[in-house]
């Protein structure tokens, strides 16, 4: 008579290897792990994306006016609801010369460094999560893009006669996109709403949520609160543009959520995946 296999000995052995999770019969299709696209994909929505910025870029001189006076409005605005603290905030900052360079540089290189940067980790280490979060990411970015040709607004510093300092030319910063020699490159009235804050709440909240790493986590948090002050500082933007910023962010993640089916971040003890950072 023919022994039975131990199964206890072969399920002692399955149980001592990695887990993975595997979606089961009974899991919702809209929770189960998404493969990772194919990365000429990715390079082609991201030059696509970059080159209708191009096209507002190029749209901007008609715009000057209109741009300036929303400014003002803006202001004005700002001051009825006493939330007006941008120029409290620039000539603080600039008159610790260390301090407001390196918020010029910040401001210059950090938001794409940084993006690019989550983009990649995602990609890379969460490609479960990453169509989803991308989602939300270049949706943001395409509300933004379309405030830049519709609602164009032009930053405290090309305010006249209001005080704010613009930082960039007063020490004489190298290679900054928002003025200076390299200005004519970018869009000067791409104020509303704000990208820098859709960039960083969106790669702070990757970070936040999807990070092994308690370090790493609390810097999630704290990055968009320092571009918050970044942009403030350099007089780049107001405290409406911040808050638009984020209102575009918050419909992205909802235009994610309806073209998914599914949260970009679920809850960490819900996390049914296995890898982690």
């Amino acid at each position: 008579m023919t022994a039975a296999p131990d199964t206890s000995a072969s399920a002692a052995v399955a149980d001592q290897s990695p887990r993975r999770w595997r979606p089961g019969p009974l899991l919702p299709a809209r929770l189960r792990p998404l493969d990772r696209p194919r990365l000429s994909v990715e390079l082609t929505c991201t030059a696509l994306l970059y080159w209708a910025y191009t096209l507002t870029r190029n749209a901007v001189p008609a715009h000057r006016t209109a741009a300036l006076h929303r400014a003002h409005t803006i202001l004005h605005a700002e001051r009825l609801l006493h939330v007006d603290v941008e120029l409290t905030v620039n000539h603080a900052a600039d008159r610790v010369g260390w301090l407001i360079v390196g918020m010029n540089y910040y401001y210059a290189t950090l938001h794409f460094i940084v993006t690019i940067g989550v983009l990649v980790w995602l990609y890379v280490r969460h490609p479960d999560r990453y169509r989803a979060v991308r989602t939300a990411l270049y949706t943001a970015t395409l509300l933004a893009l379309a405030g830049f040709d519709f609602y164009a607004t032009a930053p405290p510093r090309f305010l006249a006669g209001q005080g704010f300092i613009d930082t960039v030319v007063v020490h004489h910063t190298w290679g900054s996109w928002a003025s200076g020699d390299v200005a004519s490159l970018s869009n000067q009235y791409a104020a509303m709403p704000s990208v820098h804050i859709i960039w960083s709440t969106w790669s702070g909240l990757a970070l936040a949520f999807l990070a092994h790493r308690t370090w790493v986590r609390v810097l999630g948090f704290c990055y968009p609160l320092a571009t918050f002050t970044v942009i403030l500082a350099t007089a780049n933007h107001f405290v409406a543009d911040a808050a638009a910023g984020v209102a575009a962010l918050a419909i992205g993640f909802l235009v994610q959520r309806l073209l998914t089916g599914r949260l970009a971040y679920l809850p960490r003890r819900n996390d049914l995946t296995a890898t982690q950072p």
